[in-house]
């Protein structure tokens, strides 16, 4: 299936590019949140008559993610967990407490916005975690996990 982007998608194309994706994905994905139309001619005269705004749009939530990047970059977190004597944690430390800490300090990030370096933190220490604010702007977090003996 033909679709016309209306908004950048990691690893497909940019906005206005008409791309050829197997139908699941457009119908279950791009198409619903809103990120494509079919490439019909219709939606494409469309597109160019709405392509001003739509590029406004675009520019304005890049402008938005490069500010909180800017902002987010190399700040420092803590988070406390209950840990044996050798460092290991009792549970482990994950993108949901690091998105709900950030969102706490003020910088409203989703939990699928943090990138784990392997998925969940289970020792006490240093970590850099990356969050993705959009898909042109990563920033890098450090996570100090702090140990609490039981």
């Amino acid at each position: 299936m033909q679709v016309i982007l209306l908004d950048k998608v990691v690893n497909l194309g940019n906005l206005g590019d008409i791309v050829k994706v197997k139908d699941g994905y457009a119908r279950n994905f791009l198409i619903p949140t809103g990120r494509a139309r079919r490439a019909t001619q219709s939606a494409i005269d469309e597109f160019n008559a709405r392509r001003a705004e739509l590029e406004k749009v675009a520019a304005a939530k890049l402008a938005e993610a490069q500010a909180l990047g800017e902002k987010l970059n190399g700040m420092t977190i803590k988070l406390s967990q209950k840990a044996g004597v050798d460092g290991r944690l009792f549970g482990s430390v994950t993108n949901h407490d690091i998105a709900a800490e950030l969102t706490k300090a003020g910088y409203p990030v989703a939990k699928a916005q943090v990138r784990m370096p392997n998925g969940v933190l289970k020792m006490v220490g240093d970590y850099t975690v990356s969050v993705v604010l959009h898909t042109d702007v990563v920033v890098d977090v450090n996570v100090q996990v702090l140990g609490e003996t039981v």
